[in-house]
């Protein structure tokens, strides 16, 4: 099971890039709607690793973490993905961020799997949903 979500951005693909590698910016947007992400150790080289730290609106914080596998400044950037401690049913996925040039706007494709079973599909299904507009909304705001 594969998962595979598009969205066409109003930025061009170099500022959407930065959004999504650079640590101070990708703080403001990753994650499902109502979470932050107080620690953000991510800086794509290929072979180097990251950490995300995710804090929910209520509860505990929890991880992620990953090595990055592709980087190519603005058109894509794949990383691998597991949660820290995860559940039984994560294993862990090969997240593929490709942005195509609109002329002036963005394309991103996230794609990611494979996922064991449809609860933790839909998870992450819902979870880029919501990381969608909130990128959105960071990217709206003043460079």
């Amino acid at each position: 099971m594969r998962l595979h979500l598009d969205a066409v951005l109003d930025a061009p693909p170099e500022r959407v890039y930065r959004a999504l590698a650079e640590p101070d910016q990708l703080a403001q947007w990753w994650g499902p709607a109502g979470f932050s992400s107080p620690n953000v150790d991510f800086d794509p080289r290929v072979g180097a690793s990251y950490r995300i730290k995710m804090q929910p609106p209520e509860g505990e914080a929890f991880h992620l973490r990953g090595e990055f596998r592709e980087v190519e400044p603005p058109r894509r950037l794949a990383f691998t993905f597991i949660w820290e401690e995860p559940d039984p049913d994560d294993q862990e996925t090969l997240v593929t961020l490709t942005l195509e040039d609109l002329g002036g706007s963005t394309r991103m494709i996230v794609d990611q799997g494979s996922f064991a079973t449809e609860a933790r599909f839909e998870l992450h299904r819902d979870g880029w949903s919501d990381s969608f507009e909130r990128l959105r909304d960071s990217l709206a705001a003043p460079d």
